[in-house]
């Protein structure tokens, strides 16, 4: 699964840190996110879609299984 957080948070004027704080999660979670390393849960997932104004589908895309 891949993911636009970095590049919309970044839209937004938002550091990693501030965008944990809000989450109530590490920077390094953050930093795993972004970088694909880590698949949020689904609650973490609508967080960071409802923080960031965009859906689910629009923050993660399914890479095509071939």
């Amino acid at each position: 699964m891949t993911n636009r957080i970095k590049e919309l948070r970044k839209a937004a004027g938002y550091r990693q840190e501030d965008l944990a704080r809000a989450l109530g999660v590490t920077r390094q979670t953050i930093i795993a996110i972004e970088n694909n390393k880590y698949d949020p849960s689904l609650v973490l997932a609508m967080k960071l879609a409802r923080f960031l104004q965009t859906t689910v589908e629009e923050l993660f895309q399914m890479e095509d299984e071939t």
